[in-house]
Parts: structure tokens; C-alpha cells; sequence
């Protein structure tokens, strides 16, 4: 199905900052309203606590290998992304980001595996920025930037997959003036609130375009506000939302299967029927997360493994545990612990000799 396709990963929009998910503050009624009239993803959960994680995960479908995120690695290109996918289906891959591509290797890591890399410095008349900061211009102007490049695109007659990351919900929690009833700097609550109207702002914008009803829209976050909890990684402070939004085009409802950032690539590829020869670790959430559903998550030194009810937490120097992901009780006597263990050793220990496997060529 030739859609264009719109990936907004919102900086840490953690799932406790929506209503959707029984946050009563009122803070995102946009994407409440757009939750309501798509897919909610109920159960995704990100793979890190950065946002490099995250972008790792939605273009490589690729486990959080222990260390930094490939996206600031050596020998990091011409890797298998989902850019790479919709490329050879004829579409242009861009990635619009809000600050400079060179903070976290990302001009490099997007423009070296097929992606047009674009940020604030394509933004040439100083007028059209409402405010900026040091991690970049506020999402209402890289929305307006993200206009501009899919119109002149779309007057092209190339289709798009578009990658768009936002920075204002990011400490300093600075934002313009007069846009919600929460003063700039003040709170997360307040960056929160502000980037949701952003949003809400940019799909009025985006209804008035002539390829909005030829464009699937998804918003999801790159990471969540906070990590580590009870445990090292305590799977409630790595959900998130993820919304599929295309009117006439994806029925709502709602997907309560867990799957993580990894499976969003599959998922958006099989929603338009795509074919490819994958070297994704991801599943269509869609179609296999209810037989078999499992996610992944990490922090700098640990990588874990959630399926049934179980997080697998892997260590340095080989440590291991099984918790109860409710609970954080050890489960390590538990039957099939081992088992799960070994499995979960198998999924990192493949996706790093693959890693090695693509920087060797």
C-alpha cells in the first residue's frame, strides 16, 4: 500500500502522562483525543532510557546490546533500517530533528544508512523560531519545518517515511509563552502539556495538506522520564504510548499484547503489506505479539527480558536473575528460570556477533 508514513517519537512521553492511560491532569488531550480515534498500543515498552536507544530500536529493530547505542558506534553504516525498506519500495527516508545532527552521532548514523538527514540548521530564517534552546527549537517549529520538507516532497510525487524527533519535553522544560496554563521552565508537567499541543497544533496543520489522507501517522516516545526503580529495570518505567493514526485508513481500537520499540518497524511494514527480506528482530505486534508476546529493556550496564509475567535481568561479569515483573521478587528457584535465561543470554548474544558481523564488512 503506497501511504506515506509519519514516525513521531516524542522525547520521554512516558504512558503515566497520558489520560489514556489514568493520568487525571489533564496534560495531553491531543493525543488522547488522537488514542481515542486510532490504534493504542497498550503494552510497548522502550528499550532504553535515552533517546539514542530509541532511535536505535525504531531503525534497527535490533535488542539494546550492552554499552552505547549503535547509533554512537564505529563503523555504524549501511546498516539493515527500516529507511532501507521503504527505500527500495521508492520512498525517501528523512529524518527531522529539532536540534544539530551532531549531538549523539546522529547526522552521521541517519545519514550514512539511507536516510535524508535534516535539522534546525535547515531552518534559515530566524523568524520562524518561537523559541530554542540547547537541545533545539520548539516542536511547534520543527513541525513547521516537517511541513515544509513533506510538501516539497510530496509536490515531487515522491512518497515519505518520515522520522521526526522532538526536544521540548526535555529539562529545561523551556517552551514559548502563552501556549498552555503551565508557565515555561517550571515542570515536566508543563513540557508535557506544551509538546501535546504542539502535536495537536501540527495535525490541524497536517488535515489541511493534500497528502494527509494518503499518510499513517504514528506517535510514540524514544524513551520514558525515569529508569530504575525497585529493581534495575521495573517494567512500568519503560512503558510507553504508541498511536497508529489514519483515519479511513486504520480502523481504532486497541492492541494489549507487550511487545517494545523493536516490533514497531515490522508492525508499520505490515501494516502497508510491504514485502522484504528482514534482518529484524522484531515482531508484527499485530499478527505474532499475542503468540508470542515479549520486550526488551536496558540501562547502561544491565539488559533485560520480559515475557510472562518475568523480567530477566543480565548483568556485568555474567550476573543473573529473574524477578517478577509485578512484584521485583526473585524468581530464580521458580521452574524454567534457566530456561529463560538461556534464552534471553541467546537473543543479546546473537544481535551483538551480528552487530560485529556488519561493522566487519
Amino acid at each position: 500500500k503506497k501511504l506515506n508514513v509519519v514516525l513521531i517519537s516524542v522525547e520521554a512521553m512516558s504512558a503515566e502522562f497520558l489520560g489514556s492511560f489514568g493520568n487525571t491532569r489533564g496534560l495531553t488531550p491531543n493525543l488522547d483525543r488522537l488514542a481515542a480515534e486510532g490504534l493504542l498500543f497498550t503494552r510497548l515498552y522502550a528499550t532504553g532510557t535515552r533517546t539514542v536507544r530509541g532511535l536505535e530500536a525504531l531503525a534497527l529493530s535490533l535488542p539494546p546490546t550492552p554499552g552505547h547505542s549503535v547509533v554512537k558506534r564505529p563503523n555504524n553504516e549501511n546498516l539493515h533500517t527500516i529507511g532501507e525498506v521503504f527505500a527500495d519500495k521508492g520512498y525517501e527516508p528523512l529524518y527531522i530533528y529539532g536540534g544539530y545532527g551532531y549531538f549523539d552521532n546522529m547526522e552521521h548514523f541517519f545519514g550514512s544508512n539511507g536516510y535524508t538527514f535534516i535539522d534546525r540548521s535547515a531552518i534559515a530564517d530566524k523568524a520562524d523560531i518561537h523559541y530554542e534552546n540547547i537541545w533545539g527549537v520548539a516542536d511547534e517549529d520543527l513541525f513547521t519545518l516537517t511541513l515544509r520538507e513533506l510538501d516539497q516532497r510530496h509536490a515531487a510525487g515522491r512518497p515519505f517515511f518520515a522520522h521526526v524527533m522532538t526536544t521540548s519535553n526535555h529539562r529545561p522544560f523551556t517552551y514559548p509563552a502563552g501556549r498552555v496554563d503551565i508557565p515555561p521552565g517550571t515542570s515536566a508537567d508543563g513540557a508535557v502539556k506544551y509538546t501535546d499541543w504542539a502535536i495537536g497544533d501540527f495535525m490541524s496543520r497536517a488535515e489541511r495538506q493534500p497528502w494527509f489522507k494518503d499518510t499513517i501517522f504514528v506517535f510514540l516516545a524514544d524513551h520514558t522520564s525515569h529508569g530504575r526503580g525497585r529493581t534495575d529495570l521495573p517494567p512500568e518505567n519503560y512503558r510507553i504510548p504508541m498511536v497508529i493514526y489514519a483515519p479511513g485508513l486504520v480502523a481504532p481500537g486497541q492492541v494489549a499484547d507487550v511487545a517494545s520499540q523493536i516490533d514497531v518497524a515490522p508492525t508499520l511494514l505490515g501494516l502497508l503489506n510491504i514485502s522484504y527480506t528482514s534482518q529484524f528482530f522484531g515482531q508484527d505486534i499485530r499478527v505474532a505479539a499475542h503468540r508470542h508476546p515479549h520486550a526488551f529493556m536496558a540501562n547502561y550496564l544491565t539488559v533485560g527480558y520480559l515475557e510472562d509475567g518475568k523480567v530477566v535481568e543480565l548483568g556485568p561479569k555474567q550476573a543473573a536473575t529473574v524477578v517478577d515483573a509485578t512484584t521485583g521478587a526473585s524468581l530464580m528457584d521458580a521452574p524454567g528460570a534457566g530456561e529463560l535465561i538461556d534464552d534471553t543470554v541467546a537473543y543479546y548474544q546473537v544481535a551483538a556477533m551480528e552487530l560485529g558481523r556488519l561493522a566487519s564488512h
